[in-house]
């Protein structure tokens, strides 16, 4: 087993994994919105993703999807359109709590508690599983094709393991770099599942939540429309 094989890629990894991007995004909204059980379960979903990209470089299936136009082209725009979706509805629920707020403000003068109940109906009214009451099973969906529906992340994988995992790589190494970022994936994820979907975290950020909906939303579409940009320049 190449030791110094695994501890390059868990460097590079845990580089990626701290990195801002929609994985991080959708996890600091669903941490500080969500209950626990659902953000470990959004931390879950991504973690799993990650694995597929792996399994997916590792056995050469990434290297011929991204060497078919045809596939390829569907792959980015599949998931340019889903980057999208989830965009337009974190948007759409830092506008309707604003809006939920100002009618609370205008009617009951702004009491604290009407504003609090303003905060959870505006994100309850979000279409798209983005707000409200999410179940853990959504809460895995979204984290899940937040990351494996980004045709960054598939280059990424495909990049980084081309360059190091060359064919005299053990097979021992191979399943043991799967783990190993697996496992970092977990931890970074779960640890901020945990962290964020602390009670005085959440309260202290209740407040800030249109701003953490905007936020997630523009990196969303921004990562969409950057795909779609490339898209049209190499027509």
């Amino acid at each position: 087993m190449d030791l110094s094989l695994l501890l390059t890629l868990a460097v590079i990894h845990s580089v990626a994994l701290i990195s801002p991007g929609p994985d991080f995004a959708i996890m600091v909204k669903i941490a500080t919105q969500q209950s626990r059980s659902t953000a470990i379960a959004a931390a879950v979903g991504i973690s799993i993703a990650i694995l597929a990209h792996t399994i997916l470089s590792l056995t050469g299936v990434s290297l011929l999807i991204k060497s078919s136009h045809t596939l390829y082209l569907l792959v980015q725009i599949v998931g340019a359109s889903y980057l999208a979706w989830m965009g337009f509805g974190a948007l759409r629920a830092g506008l309707a709590i604003l809006a939920k707020r100002k009618a609370s403000a205008s009617t009951n003068a702004g009491t604290h508690v009407d504003a609090l109940s303003a905060d959870v109906e505006g994100t309850a009214s979000i279409a798209g599983g983005l707000g409200g009451a999410m179940s853990r099973r959504q809460g895995f969906l979204t984290g899940l094709y937040t990351n494996l529906l980004n045709p960054k992340a598939l280059v990424f994988f495909l990049t980084l393991f081309s360059a190091l995992i060359t064919p005299s790589v053990t097979t021992s190494t191979k399943i043991a770099s799967a783990v190993l970022l697996l496992s970092l994936s977990l931890a970074w994820f779960g640890f901020l599942a945990v962290m964020l979907s602390k009670a005085q975290v959440q309260l202290k950020l209740q407040r800030l939540t249109p701003i953490i909906d905007a936020i997630i939303g523009v990196i969303f579409m921004s990562v969409a429309l950057a795909i779609y940009a490339n898209l049209l320049l190499t027509a």
